[in-house]
């Protein structure tokens, strides 16, 4: 156990290492006593007529049941659901070479992505019998038309690299990227949502197979490569999405309405705005929120942001219901309602790793030397960081939480660490990042211990702490990240900075 408290854990800072030691073992004689008994209690969710069920109170517990106990009883039922009586499932065959010729302009794999693997794969779900999904292994054998490859395990692990692959590159339409992604702001700029447009008996149809899919992940121990936002995790254990999970994906969302709430302007000059009464969904694009109004007014702006807010914590609904009727098919879904988002993500992609040889391999520097001891001592920290540590490193500086895979995928991106002098004294400064330039300032620390201390601060704390938006400004002719190795240069975005650094640290 810990001498101290992991600095992540701000909240518990103040409270003496010996009561938080008593707490863990109290929660884990909880979890021993309560997890054995999941069995005799209903998770389904069913509610009476005052909305109260037995498993109401269930969602407290996600967060105080230890992981561990609550997996055992999970692997229990999946184990006792195992068919083993075969060595895998019904032969099926793929086209992979008609993918790119029937590949539309609009990026999809034919019509709705049909011609792709997934859009394949999914077309023959409908022959699968139930007990073939619960295989402890390959679910099924695949042959590639035109290829040459027997399926020793090989070509089905390579059916769902494809199909993942597919999911996030436009080929089928079922997922879209955040809206972070699309203005290249904020966190979760990598990550992609369930597309809220994507609602015809076809695309539920494919929902309930990419639920296959991550059920299949669960049961066989086969992680998949699928970089979703933690609000759709959240809602795939069966968690309500809130505020601050918009904000997660979408991080001008809710200061814009809060614009419009809090607007002094007169009902002659808001009404003069024309603001339609409508809201961009994820996805883009700007959905009616009433047949009763066609503009905001002052007096209905009110019912606007409600509306509003109520249609973005609830635009995915339909997609997550059909995603988590698939995974029923292989997994005890009602189960998945004692894990949280993160804990199902773990089960479903495993733990993400970052592999620092490949961040180090497209490091540039400026202002220091790659041989410095600044450098030095920053690749040092970097080694003893743990991978939710670089995960979390990898969003103060870029916005993302998982490198590419190979250095061809980072397409001339380089990672520039910049050191300036002007920080003085360095140590009272903390690192600042331009995640649009994949950009990190250091001040000179006067020794590792003090980097780490300050490295560590700023990426639990100072997530949304970045220059993106001078950065953005920077393109309408003041400075970009090519001419600030010159310390003089961007003096007043980077101050300004700082002292939103400093302000956020103070509370001001």
């Amino acid at each position: 156990l810990p001498s101290q408290v992991p600095m992540e854990y701000n909240h518990l800072q103040e409270i003496p290492i010996i009561a938080l030691r008593n707490r863990l073992l109290l929660l884990h004689h909880i979890s021993e006593l309560f997890c054995p008994c999941i069995p005799m209690f209903d998770l389904e969710g069913h509610l009476d007529e005052t909305g109260q069920g037995p498993s109401v109170g269930f969602d407290a517990l996600r967060g105080i049941l230890i992981s561990q106990g609550k997996e055992v009883a999970f692997r229990k039922v999946v184990q006792a659901t195992m068919v083993r009586d075969r060595q895998h499932g019904p032969v099926v065959e793929l086209n992979r070479i008609q993918v790119k010729r029937s590949r539309s302009k609009g990026g999809l794999a034919g019509p709705d992505g049909t011609k792709s693997v997934f859009g394949q794969m999914c077309a023959k779900m409908s022959s699968f019998s139930p007990d073939s999904l619960l295989l402890p292994h390959r679910v099924w054998k695949v042959k590639f038309v035109g290829e040459s490859v027997d399926d020793c395990g090989g070509g089905y692990s390579e059916s769902i690299a494809e199909m993942c692959e597919e999911l996030q590159n436009g080929l089928t339409p079922l997922l879209i990227v955040t809206p972070n992604g699309r203005d290249e702001s904020g966190a979760n700029r990598d990550c992609f949502l369930l597309n809220p447009a994507a609602k015809s008996s076809l695309h539920m149809n494919m929902f309930r197979f990419l639920g296959v899919m991550l059920g299949i992940a669960i049961r066989t121990g086969s992680p998949l490569s699928l970089n979703l936002a933690e609000p759709v995790w959240k809602q795939l254990a069966g968690m309500n999405l809130t505020i601050a999970d918009l904000s997660e994906v979408d991080k001008d969302f809710i200061p814009g309405l809060m614009y419009i709430r809090d607007n002094e302007a007169t009902s002659e000059e808001f009404e003069a705005m024309s603001l339609p009464f409508t809201v961009p969904n994820a996805s883009g694009q700007d959905i009616q929120l009433s047949s009763k109004y066609i503009h905001i007014t002052l007096d209905n702006r009110t019912e606007y942001v409600r509306l509003a807010i109520n249609y973005r914590l609830h635009e995915f609904d339909e997609q997550v219901a059909a995603v988590r009727e698939g995974m029923a098919r292989v997994v005890p879904v009602p189960l998945l309602s004692l894990f949280t988002g993160y804990e199902l993500e773990t089960m479903v992609c495993g733990s993400p790793d970052i592999p620092l040889h490949l961040l180090k391999s497209v490091a540039t520097y400026k202002g220091i030397e790659p041989s410095a001891s600044l450098i030095q001592w920053f690749w040092e920290v970097m080694e003893s960081f743990s991978n939710t540590e670089r995960s979390l490193f990898l969003r103060f500086v870029w916005g993302r939480t998982r490198l590419p895979r190979t250095i061809a995928d980072f397409r001339g991106r380089d990672f520039v660490i910049q050191v300036l002098d002007k920080y003085n004294p360095p140590d009272h400064f903390l690192p600042e990042s331009y995640t649009c330039f994949f950009l990190l300032k250091l001040p000179r620390y006067s020794c590792k211990q003090v980097l780490e201390e300050k490295l560590k601060y700023a990426i639990h704390f100072c997530k949304s702490i970045d220059t993106d938006d001078y950065a953005r400004i920077a393109l309408t002719g003041e400075p970009t990240a090519d001419d600030s190795s010159d310390d003089s240069d961007n003096e007043d975005a980077d101050s300004f900075a700082s002292d939103s650094t400093q302000d956020y640290l103070t509370g001001h």
